[in-house]
């Protein structure tokens, strides 16, 4: 189980001096590096405006490392659930209901890997623009097209989101150093 966790932990970037994932094809002013975190969302379940219930493959890149791991999520009005499953085993569970965030975590899974972290990507590429905006912090930027999404601090873009096809979404963390690909399918 260490070398599953060590190998979750580098994956998932959440610790990272790798150099960053070539940028998704989106073309934005972007006057200097991303020295600062994207703000972590907690967007309320609600703001979603649909129910939603899929599984996703997520791939993450980092370090030179890449790694899958299978994420169930579900939400409604009144909350969002995410598992995450990595080799057939439950790795965290996430309860967000716009109040209170519960997780529980496999004790093999490392402190650095964010369940939250995955949540508020997924609510930065999935949630509605306007919900995302409404929640950023001042100097915070969204700046959206049909396919793309750049979140920006200042001039500086910090996250950038693509949408190549209906059921992918690429995320690339330039300030966290992690390329993340979320492939969807609805759960029946």
């Amino acid at each position: 189980m260490k070398g599953l966790a060590l190998s979750l932990l580098v994956a998932l970037g959440a610790i990272g001096c790798a150099s960053a994932p070539p940028a998704p094809p989106v073309a934005a002013a972007d006057c200097g590096p991303a020295d600062v975190a994207a703000p972590v969302l907690r967007l309320a379940p609600a703001a979603l405006g649909r129910e939603l219930a899929v599984q996703q493959q997520l791939t993450v890149t980092a370090q030179g490392r890449t790694q899958r791991i299978d994420v169930l999520l579900e939400a409604d009005a009144a909350a969002v659930r995410l598992a995450l499953v990595h080799m057939g085993q439950t790795a965290a569970r996430l309860t967000w209901d716009g109040r209170d965030l519960q997780e529980t975590r496999a004790p093999w899974l490392p402190e650095q890997v964010s369940g939250e972290r995955i949540l508020s990507d997924l609510q930065l590429a999935m949630w509605p623009a306007t919900a995302v905006r409404a929640a950023l912090p001042p100097g915070w930027f969204l700046d959206t097209t049909v396919d793309a999404r750049l979140l920006r601090h200042g001039t500086a873009t910090v996250v950038a989101v693509s949408y190549p096809s209906a059921s992918r979404i690429e995320i690339d963390q330039r300030h966290d150093k992690y390329r993340l690909v979320v492939d969807t399918r609805e759960m029946k």
